[in-house]
């Protein structure tokens, strides 16, 4: 009985990690200009890059205030809780180091008119997905879709 006890206690312990650790688990985006990525869940810690408005990130796990979170580049630091949001936001993922643009079209389909283009990097807030397809509006707001092949974030 007592081994019972402590099989059972200790697949509870693991099974409540693992839930803890999925509950973390997500994406995110930031909520501010000029927004610190910290080597450290702390301002003691160096600034590793300064982020934008909507920037999409994709949560690690949490300590206390601070959240450990990776970008669209595999780039991995810390940023403050407070200066996050779950407003759902996409990064252009593809043409790094080029002058290539993507098409953002006026329907969800290669058969729409090419209402902007945008280069590697550019974020956008995301309205709604579609078969593939992204419905995104631009912060200067300029609305369309993208593919979502194309697109890093959620």
């Amino acid at each position: 009985m007592k081994r019972y006890l402590s099989l059972s206690f200790f697949f509870t312990t693991v099974l409540i990690l693992l839930i803890s650790t999925v509950a973390y688990a997500g994406m995110a985006s930031i909520n501010g200009d000029k927004i610190n990525m910290r080597s450290g869940p702390g301002t003691k810690y160096k600034v590793l890059w300064e982020l934008g408005k909507g920037f999409p990130l994709k949560v690690l796990k949490r300590s206390g205030e601070w959240s450990r979170v990776s970008d669209f580049e595999g780039s991995i630091g810390w940023v403050h809780k407070g200066v996050i949001t779950k407003t759902p936001h996409m990064i252009i993922k593809v043409h790094r180091n080029s002058k290539k643009r993507v098409n953002v079209r006026s329907g969800p389909s290669t058969k729409y008119r090419v209402v902007a283009k945008a280069y590697y990097g550019v974020v956008f807030k995301t309205i709604k997905q579609q078969n593939g397809w992204v419905k995104v509006e631009h912060e200067k707001g300029v609305q369309g879709w993208v593919k979502r092949s194309l697109l890093w974030g959620w």
